[in-house]
C-alpha cells in the first residue's frame, strides 16, 4: 500500500470509546423517546379515524393561555409552540456540542455529514418543486420534506433489533443534528408572521442575558427558567417561530467544562430536559399532529394532487438519492477511504431511513399550509412517506444484520477489555 493510501481518513470506523458512549447515552434516551412517539403517533391516528374523532378535534382546538400576554393558545398550537421549543432548545444544545467537542468541529471530519445533510435539504426541496412545476400547486411546502426525525428513526432500529455499529449510529445522529440546523434556519427565515420590532428586540435583549449569566458562571433556575420563558413569549409575540428561541438559548448554554467542573451547564441542562423533550415534548405534539383522518379520498389526494405528492417524493426518493449522492461524491473528494467492514450498501439504508421525517415536517407542514383540509393532506404525505422509508429501510438493514450484529459484538468486546483491571489494578488501556 502506498504512502498516500495509507493516510486517506476511513470513513464510517471505529469510534474512540469514549466517544461510543456519549453516542449511546445520547441515542438511548432518542431511541425511548421514538418509542413514545411511535404510541402517540398510533393512538392520534386511531383516535381521528374512530367514533369518538369529534373529542379528539375538541380537545386539540380547546384554547387556554393569558390573552393580555397574547398567549391564547389551543392545545395543539401550545404543544407546536410551546412544548417543541424544549426540543429545539436540546436540538440547540447537540448542535452546539457537535461544533465545540464533536463531529463538526474540524472541517475534515464535519465535511462528510455537512454535505450529506445539505444534500438530502436540497435534493428533496428541488424534487418538490419540480412536482409542482409539472403538476401545478403550491410551492410554499417546498421545505416540508428536507428534514430527518431522528428520534422516530431510532425507534425503527429499537423495533427492528438492529445492532448497528456506533460509527453508523454516529453518522445517523450527526446527520440529523445538521439536518435539524437547516430546518431551524427555514423556519426562522421563512416562515415568520407580521414582525413587531419591539418584541424582537426585547428577545434580543433577554438572549444578552442570558449570555452574560452563562459568561459569569452564574448557577441558579431561578434566574434561567422565567429568564427563558419571556424571551419564548417575546419570540411568539414578534413574529418569529417561537421554537427559534429554544435553539438560541441552546447555543448560548456553555458545552465546556471549568476545572473541578464534573459537568457543564449545557450537559446539566440536557440532562434534566431530554427526558422531558423525548417522552413528553415530542409524543404529545405528535398526539396533536398526527391525527389525520384516512380514507380512500386522503390517500387518492395524496397520489394525485401535486403539493402531497411532491413531499412524499421528496421523503422518500429525495432524501435517498441526496444523502447517498453527497456522502459518496464528498467521500471521494476528500479520499475518505470506506470502513473495509462496511459497504455503501450500508451508507444506502441510513440514506431511506433518513426519509423518516416526522416531527419537524409535520411542524413545517401546519406553517406552510394553513388551511386545515390542505394540512391534511401533507400530513398524511409525510405520514404515508415516512412509512415507506421505514419499510424499505427494515429491508435493508435486515438484509445485513449478522454483519451488524457481529461488529456491534466486536465493539463491546473492545470496550470490556478496555477497561478491565490489569495486573497493577488500574484500567487496562487508561493511559
Amino acid at each position: 500500500m502506498c504512502p498516500a493510501q495509507r493516510e486517506r481518513s476511513v470513513f464510517l470506523g471505529l469510534l474512540p470509546w469514549p466517544e461510543r458512549v456519549q453516542v449511546a447515552r445520547a441515542l438511548r434516551t432518542e431511541t425511548v423517546g421514538g418509542l413514545a412517539l411511535l404510541v402517540a403517533a398510533t393512538v392520534a391516528l386511531v383516535w381521528a379515524n374512530t367514533p369518538w374523532s369529534v373529542g379528539y378535534e375538541h380537545v386539540s382546538d380547546f384554547h387556554f393561555g393569558v390573552p393580555q400576554l397574547g398567549l391564547d393558545l389551543s392545545v395543539k398550537h401550545w404543544t407546536a409552540d410551546g412544548l417543541l421549543t424544549i426540543f429545539f432548545l436540546v436540538a440547540g444544545i447537540e448542535l452546539k456540542r457537535e461544533l465545540v467537542l464533536g463531529e463538526l468541529r474540524t472541517p475534515a471530519a464535519a465535511v462528510l455529514p455537512v454535505v450529506a445533510a445539505v444534500c438530502g435539504m436540497a435534493v428533496p426541496a428541488g424534487l418538490y418543486l419540480t412536482t409542482i412545476a409539472l403538476g401545478g400547486g403550491s410551492t410554499t411546502g417546498w421545505a416540508v420534506p428536507i428534514a430527518t426525525d431522528i428520534a422516530f428513526a431510532l425507534a425503527v432500529l429499537a423495533v427492528l433489533s438492529t445492532h448497528l455499529p456506533s460509527a453508523l449510529r454516529a453518522f445517523l445522529l450527526t446527520l440529523a443534528v445538521v439536518d435539524d440546523l437547516g430546518a431551524i434556519l427555514v423556519i426562522a427565515i421563512f416562515f415568520t408572521a407580521d414582525l413587531n420590532p419591539l418584541a424582537l428586540i426585547g428577545a434580543l435583549a433577554g438572549l444578552i442575558v442570558f449570555y452574560l449569566l452563562q459568561r459569569h458562571r452564574i448557577r441558579g433556575w431561578w434566574w434561567y427558567v422565567p429568564l427563558g420563558v419571556a424571551i419564548w413569549a417575546l419570540t411568539y409575540n414578534g413574529g418569529v417561530h417561537a421554537t427559534v428561541a429554544g435553539v438560541a438559548m441552546g447555543l448560548i448554554l456553555r458545552t465546556t467544562r471549568d476545572a473541578g467542573e464534573e459537568a457543564s451547564s449545557a450537559e446539566r441542562t440536557e440532562h434534566l430536559l431530554r427526558p422531558v423533550s423525548a417522552g413528553v415534548a415530542v409524543p404529545l405534539f405528535a398526539l396533536f399532529a398526527a391525527g389525520v383522518s384516512i380514507s380512500a379520498a386522503v390517500l387518492a389526494e395524496v397520489f394525485t394532487r401535486p403539493e402531497p405528492l411532491g413531499v412524499m417524493l421528496g421523503l422518500v426518493v429525495g432524501k435517498t438519492a441526496g444523502i447517498f449522492a453527497g456522502t459518496y461524491l464528498a467521500a471521494r473528494f476528500t479520499r475518505a477511504r470506506l470502513n473495509p467492514e462496511l459497504a455503501w450498501a450500508d451508507v444506502l439504508a441510513l440514506a431511506v431511513l433518513a426519509g423518516v421525517g416526522f416531527t419537524v415536517s409535520l411542524l413545517i407542514g401546519e406553517l406552510a399550509f394553513p388551511d386545515p383540509t390542505e394540512a391534511e393532506h401533507i400530513k398524511a404525505a409525510v405520514l404515508l412517506g415516512s412509512l415507506i422509508a421505514v419499510g424499505v429501510a427494515a429491508l435493508l438493514l435486515k438484509r445485513r444484520d449478522a454483519i451488524y450484529r457481529r461488529l456491534w459484538e466486536e465493539e463491546q468486546d473492545e470496550g470490556t477489555d478496555r477497561y478491565q483491571p490489569d495486573s497493577r489494578g488500574g484500567i487496562a488501556g487508561d493511559k
